[in-house]
Order: structure tokens, then C-alpha cells, then sequence
């Protein structure tokens, strides 16, 4: 049986074009795993369903056989715009390309956020300027509109034949399973996130692809051995030739209703003040701080690849080094930017915390940084925007700063129990976990008069750079405490002023507990749900923004309908709500 299939998509949207003078549709071939395929296409973890809402149409689901690229290898723009077979290809090869990615970096299957093996993608669900993941429906939908250019090659703008947008939604439907708490009421990081990390990787993801690198980089080159000009590879021409040039393209179509957040990312002058000022508080604002922060980290990473050969006498350099050294880099990093979930809080997530998280999965397997200095640009690029790693958890008193951004290990003198508690069960069964959790709750310090479930138990195997394997075991604990807001005191937690004593109030918290292959705790990663000062500011974001739960589960912040809280927050970001329907 083959191990693998590869399949050909649009490099990025249909507006990017092959050849020195337009030319057509840039396509590329990417390689996923194979397997066998039912109409739809319909696999393991990805089902099509090509229904569309607006016209009550449904599609013949397109089948994919053991060589089905083969139509598609070189057929005609005509016919990648208008298919609706290629389109179905098209979100499935893309999506099982970001799922793989996840899949890679954190080592382990990575499962949805619903009970169900299997997310459907509706290549065409309705008429409107949006695509959305709805955790409800176990869906992403792609919608569609009428171009805005009389005289374009078709007069539909499809939203699943753009590369950037199916990685952003399966971005994150993949990160709402691996944390669905990141959309509980929370601080302004928090509630940026979701948004910023799925542009980070779906970015990364595109520079992935050689050919829409060389593309940007030198939109006239058409051979192999051509050279680019030194200048245009500094840091400000790439940010215009690159990323700024991949907004410009997106922009074209799609993103003139996506309103081009990438761009308004890297455009953004570094602001060590950022995370304290007002401005930056709604949530898609702050999600730009930590897009900036990791593509130029990204940027400076790129030509520290390239140091040597621009150092070199000449001009110019050629081209297709300049290209793979950009790929590997984009790959890297989007590798340690998914493994850093791992190592993320439950909740209340900061950027900070994020930007540790970063440093420490990547210490894990790489101690000495490797040659190209990933984390160092990292820590560079977020200090910029006044962002560093944060207290070690665990001694928030202590308010000390960590020299190199690792979280703190359990110390030999805490005397850890692990009297009755079974090896092999730790690394698969929840309530063995709990056990440990329980045993250990006092010097851990755990809350224990919350209700405390374990979410997760997930073992992993990681491959570093060297080749080397680093097993470990990542299980996830949630908090939370229901009491009014008079009785926050009780916790030494301040009220907001205005807040009635009789407000019901609810409090999260959990952690992280990592463990090596002999399921001893390596780390302890913890938001408290007693932490005074944490809450006492969460609470006061919530209430300053109108922000509360519902009866949802583990509550949810915006009162949207259930499953349509992502595609509220596109609308939101686009413009297409009000300020105080998003809040209310």
C-alpha cells in the first residue's frame, strides 16, 4: 500500500499568477498521507460535503481514487475555478496538510473538539463574504461572492480556493480541540489568540510552498538559476516584497472582506507599551502584537539563514537559495510555534506565558538554541513589544524573571508522592491522573475546594532537529469556582467597584501537568483559580467590556448561538457587527 499521495492546490488564491506577466494560476503539489478515500472526498478525519445553503444545491461528491491528481495535474484555470470537484480536492489536500503539521509537531494524533473522528468542509455552504469553523455543526464553511472585477477570469470569488483562509479555519478547528477552554471569558490575550494563531500558522503555512516564496520574492523570474539583488533582501523589501506582497495578492479578492490583517500586523511599529494601552484591549487589535512578534522573528530568522552567502562579494545572490532557506525557516518555526501548545496554560493565557511556552518545548529537544538562533529572535521580537517571560509558575511571590525562559521544575525537596500511583496508568488513564493531582495537591498547590476535572491525557513522542526522540506525557487539569462577587474577598480577590455584591461570579483556572517517559513530572504549568491578582484583573476586563458566561458549557463569552462563535469574531474583525452586539 502507498504511504503517501500528493495532490495538486492552488499555491494561494486564484489572483497569484506563474510566469514573469501573470500567466496561470499558480498551483503546487503537496504530499499528505494516503488512504483510501471514499467519495466526498471522505477520509479517516476529513469529509467533504458539498452542499451549498443559498442555492439548495447539492454537488456530486468528487471521488479521488488511487491516482485522482491526475486530472487536475495540469488542467486549465477554467477549470480550477469553476469545479467543483477541484474545489472539494482543494480544502481536503490543504486541511489534511495543516492537520499533519499538528500532528508532527506535537507527536500524537490530535483529535476535534467534538465527539467524532471526522470535521465536514463545505467547499461551497453559502453566499457571503466569510468562512468559519462551528464546533456545533463539526463543519468549516466556505463561503462565496461576485467579484469585484468586471473583467476577471470568473466572476465568483470562491473562499476554498484560497490557501491562507482553508489553513486559518482549520487552524482553528484544530486548536479548539486541543484547548477549547482558550474561548472562555478571559484577559485580552486570551481572547486575541485564537484569531492570531491561526494567521501565524496559516502564513507559515503558505511559505511552506517554494514556489509561492519565489514568487514574492521575484515576481518576473521564470528560471531556475536566476539571481535576486541583495537589497531586496533586507528586512523592510521582504516585509513589502513578502509580506506585504502576500496581503496585496490576497487582497486583490478575498481579502478585501478579511481586511488584510496580515498586513496590519507587520506595519505595526514595535510598542514595548503595547500591552498596557487601551487601544490594543479589543481583542483582534492585541492579536496583532503577537503576529508582529512572530513574523519578524520570522523575518530576522530568514536572514540569519542567508548571513554567510550575503556576506559573500556581489550583488546578487541566487534565488533559489534565498527561497528554500525562507521555507525551511517558516517550517521550523511553525513546528515550534504548535509544539509550544503542549506547554501553554489551560487558561488565562498571556502572551508571555506563550513566548515561554515557545522557549521551553523547544529546550526540551534543542538545549543550545541550534545555529540559527530561533529562540533568541523570538525573545528579541516579543521584548520589542514589552513582552518577556513571565514569573516562574508556581512562585508568583517570588516575582523572579526567568534567565532563559524555561518553566520551573518540581525541586527534589518538595518530595513529589507517587506511593501507590501506577506508571503506565499515568500515561493514558484520567483518573490515575487525578489520583496524582490529589495526592500531590498541597505541594503543587492546587485549589481543592474547586471542582477539578482532568481534560486530556495525551502521550507524545517528538523528534528533535538531531533525530533524537523525547517522550512525554501532557495532561491537562481544569478549575473552576462558583461563588457572588461579595464573597470574592474571601480569596482576597477586589471587585470590580460597580459590580452587585449578589453577581454571580464564576472562576477558572487548571494546569498542565508534563511528564518524562518514567512518568515522573517534568513540569507544573498553572493559571490558579485563587490567584488574587490574575483574577482580580480578569474580572475586571470582563466587567469593563460586558463580557459574561452563559449557560453553555464551562460558559461561553459573547451569547453567540451555539457553534457560530467563530464565525462572530470574523464578522466582528471584518467590520460586519457592531461594537456592542460583539460585546453584549
Amino acid at each position: 500500500m502507498r504511504a503517501e499521495r500528493e495532490l495538486t492546490i492552488i499555491a494561494q488564491d486564484p489572483s497569484v499568477r506563474a510566469g514573469p506577466s501573470g500567466g496561470d494560476i499558480l498551483t503546487t503539489k503537496v504530499t499528505i498521507p494516503y488512504e483510501d478515500l471514499s467519495a466526498g472526498p471522505r477520509g479517516y478525519r476529513v469529509h467533504v460535503v458539498d452542499y451549498d445553503a443559498s442555492q439548495r444545491v447539492f454537488y456530486e461528491p468528487a471521488e479521488l481514487g488511487r491516482d485522482a491528481d491526475d486530472q487536475f495535474r495540469n488542467a486549465p484555470d477554467q477549470t480550477l475555478l469553476t469545479d467543483p470537484a477541484f474545489h472539494a480536492q482543494n480544502v481536503y489536500a490543504i486541511v489534511m496538510r495543516v492537520l499533519c503539521r499538528f500532528e508532527f509537531a506535537l507527536g500524537r494524533r490530535v483529535a476535534w473538539s467534538f465527539r467524532g473522528h471526522q470535521i465536514n468542509l463545505v467547499p461551497h455552504a453559502f453566499c457571503d463574504a466569510n468562512a468559519c469553523y462551528s464546533e456545533s455543526d463539526h463543519s468549516i464553511f466556505f463561503g462565496y461572492v461576485p467579484t469585484a472585477h468586471p473583467d476577471a477570469d470568473h466572476p465568483i470569488v470562491f473562499t476554498c480556493l484560497s490557501h491562507d483562509i482553508v489553513a486559518h479555519e482549520a487552524t482553528h478547528a484544530l486548536l479548539d480541540g486541543l484547548r477549547d477552554s482558550y474561548t472562555l471569558p478571559s484577559g485580552p490575550d486570551q481572547a486575541g489568540f485564537h484569531e492570531a494563531f491561526a494567521d501565524i500558522v496559516a502564513l507559515l503555512s503558505v511559505f511552506g510552498v517554494e514556489q509561492i516564496v519565489g514568487r514574492l520574492l521575484a515576481p518576473n523570474s521564470a528560471a531556475a538559476d536566476d539571481q535576486i539583488g541583495k537589497e531586496r533582501l533586507e528586512v523592510e523589501a521582504l516585509k513589502q516584497s513578502v509580506l506585504f506582497g502576500l496581503a496585496e495578492e490576497f487582497g486583490q479578492e478575498v481579502s478585501r472582506f478579511r481586511r488584510s490583517a496580515l498586513r496590519r500586523a507587520v506595519e505595526l511599529p514595535p510598542d514595548p507599551d503595547a500591552p498596557e494601552d487601551p487601544r490594543y484591549e479589543e481583542c483582534h487589535e492585541r492579536g496583532k502584537i503577537l503576529s508582529a512578534a512572530v513574523l519578524n522573528a520570522f523575518l530576522e530568522v530568514w536572514l540569519g539563514r542567508m548571513k554567510d552567502l550575503l556576506s559573500l562579494p556581489g550583488d546578487s545572490v541566487p534565488l533559489q537559495r534565498a527561497v528554500r532557506d525562507g521555507v525551511a525557516a517558516a517550517q521550523h518555526l511553525l513546528t515550534m510555534v504548535i509544539r509550544a501548545l503542549d506547554y501553554c496554560p489551560v487558561v488565562d493565557l498571556h502572551f508571555s506565558e506563550f513566548l515561554t511556552a515557545l522557549l521551553t518545548a523547544d529546550y526540551e529537544l534543542l538545549p543550545d538554541d541550534g545555529r540559527y538562533k530561533y529562540r533568541d529572535a523570538l525573545r528579541k521580537q516579543f521584548a520589542l513589544w514589552g513582552i518577556g517571560p513571565p514569573y516562574i509558575l508556581g512562585h508568583e511571590d517570588a516575582g523572579r524573571i526567568l534567565e532563559e525562559g524555561i518553566w520551573e521544575r518540581p525541586k527534589d525537596e518538595e518530595k513529589l508522592r507517587y506511593e501507590g500511583i501506577h506508571p503506565e496508568s499515568l500515561r493514558r488513564d484520567p483518573d490515575e491522573v487525578f489520583r496524582f493531582l490529589w495526592e500531590n495537591r498541597k505541594t503543587l498547590r492546587v485549589f481543592e475546594h474547586a471542582h477539578t476535572v482532568i481534560l486530556s491525557v495525551r502521550p507524545c513522542l517528538r523528534i528533535g532537529p538531531d533525530g533524537f526522540f523525547v517522550r512525554e506525557t501532557v495532561s491537562e487539569y481544569l478549575q473552576i469556582l462558583d461563588l457572588r462577587a461579595d464573597q470574592l474577598r474571601e480569596l482576597k480577590i477586589n471587585k470590580p467597584e460597580e459590580m452587585p455584591g449578589d453577581t454571580p461570579v464564576r472562576l477558572y483556572g487548571g494546569g498542565v501537568l508534563i511528564f518524562d517517559e518514567f512518568s515522573r513530572l517534568k513540569y507544573h504549568i498553572c493559571s490558579r483559580v485563587n490567584n488574587a491578582d490574575a483574577q482580580g484583573k480578569r474580572l475586571a476586563y470582563l466587567w469593563r467590556n460586558g463580557i459574561r458566561d452563559s449557560d453553555g458549557r464551562y460558559g461561553r463569552s459573547d451569547g453567540s448561538p451555539p457553534g457560530q462563535r467563530f464565525a462572530r469574531m470574523h464578522l466582528r474583525r471584518d467590520g460586519q457587527l457592531p461594537k456592542e452586539e460583539w460585546d453584549a
